[in-house]
């Protein structure tokens, strides 16, 4: 059994029976006895295969709010239920779940906790529906950048590409200047978010840094076991530097193949979605100086409230949280505090209490650590963007840089233009 999936055993079998205790599988059963009040939140997510610990670390981000909501006697007395299932990250068994949530279980709302591909077809149906959506974990740019793909219902609360590029394309800038990169390669997951994820970086790291030389792209396929192919490609073509959105297991697939190979020892490697603890303790030996944004690490931000954040979560779960954690967590926030500021769950109301909001978080970067859903697209923005180099133990990550917001939205605005999408 390879690492990866001896660890993905591991979690699964660690978190499993505090998992059970919360979320409906494919059954249709729910696991927790419902009371006719209860507000029933439907999370379709990823439980099986490669990322489990995607729908893992949501499921307990959310519990952990919820237990927490429902202790203190919920809305009036009306405690929150969470009905999580299983997509098996297939876009038209999310669309099935969604609508089950919705005609059968007639959810209050739905937290969508899906990667891409997934998350525009969820998009698909909460819009014929008018069903309220927090979407948590898709970073895809055009699901909320687009107004032809927009909706009045849906709210994203995951980082989204276009921002990561910006930030990600500005420390690139630096190590250039410091390494002297000029030729380059990138390696990124043939979807949606990888071809989204290639275009904003390389578009954004010419406005900041232009001149450079493209010397050949990489599109393994999702879940992809092995990597040769790709990396005898890297080793021919000899770049001074790599960009990857690779993530999960296929990011610690390609890292411990690649370093058998040795391609980390010439090359700069920038991989943005590295810096997640799942990740970086999966990898056989995480090479030293690998950069990476920060995903989720207790040191970054530097905060006491989000070193207490982490704390609350280990404490309960025995793990560290991931970033798809501090978005659901984000998310369950949000609403739990539209249905107190509205007295209840009417979606036009929830909708126009979050639309614009500003909170404090401990992923907030914002006035007063704060993150605010912007309300022309109805995006999270102000949370921690950072930028660093690995190390092989805790805390993985060091010498952290921070990106700047008021530069992230001045080039995004420029792309937005560009695009027509504004």
């Amino acid at each position: 059994m390879s690492k990866i999936n001896e660890y993905s055993r591991r979690k699964i079998l660690k978190t499993s029976a505090a998992v059970t205790a919360a979320i409906t599988i494919n059954s249709g059963f729910p696991a927790i006895l419902r009371a006719d009040n209860n507000i029933k939140i439907g999370v379709p997510t990823i439980l099986s295969g490669r990322v489990a610990q995607l729908g893992i670390s949501v499921s307990n981000a959310l519990r952990m709010a919820v237990n927490k909501f429902n202790n203190a006697g919920g809305l009036d007395g009306r405690n929150i239920e969470l009905i999580i299932r299983d997509s098996r990250a297939k876009p038209d068994e999310a669309a099935r779940v969604c609508r089950d949530f919705i005609n059968s279980d007639k959810v209050d709302a739905i937290i969508n906790a899906e990667a891409s591909g997934a998350s525009f077809a969820v998009q698909e149906v909460i819009r014929e529906s008018g069903t309220l959506c927090l979407h948590t974990v898709s970073e895809t740019t055009s699901l909320t950048a687009d107004p032809s793909i927009r909706a009045w219902n849906a709210f994203r609360f995951s980082r989204q590409g276009i921002h990561d590029a910006v930030g990600s394309a500005r420390y690139a800038t630096k190590i250039i200047k410091e390494k002297g990169i000029k030729k380059w390669m990138s390696i990124n997951p043939d979807y949606a978010y990888g071809r989204d994820s290639d275009d904003t970086f390389f578009w954004a790291l010419e406005k900041f840094s232009p001149g450079f030389e493209m010397v050949g792209k990489g599109w393994p396929k999702i879940f992809q076991p092995d990597y040769t192919e790709v990396i005898t490609k890297i080793a021919r073509e000899k770049p001074d530097a790599i960009y990857s959105s690779l993530w999960g297991g296929d990011l610690v697939s390609f890292i411990d193949q690649a370093t058998l190979y040795g391609i980390f020892k010439n090359t700069e490697f920038f991989a943005i979605n590295l810096a997640d603890y799942t990740t970086m303790s999966a990898i056989r030996n995480l090479p030293k100086g690998l950069h990476s944004a920060t995903r989720y690490v207790a040191a970054w931000p530097n905060t006491q409230e989000n070193r207490n954040y982490d704390k609350s979560y280990t404490d309960l779960y025995g793990d560290h949280p991931t970033n798809w954690s501090w978005e659901a967590s984000i998310a369950i926030d949000y609403l739990i505090e539209a249905m107190k500021e509205t007295g209840g769950t009417d979606n036009k109301k929830l909708a126009e209490a979050m639309r614009g909001k500003t909170s404090p978080s401990f992923m907030g970067v914002g006035e007063g650590n704060s993150v605010t859903i912007r309300e022309r697209d109805q995006t999270i923005t102000n949370y921690s963007i950072g930028w660093g180099t690995t190390i092989p133990k805790e805390p993985f990550i060091q010498d952290v840089q921070a990106a700047d917001w008021s530069t992230i939205e001045k080039v995004e605005e420029e792309w937005l233009t560009n695009k027509g999408w504004i």
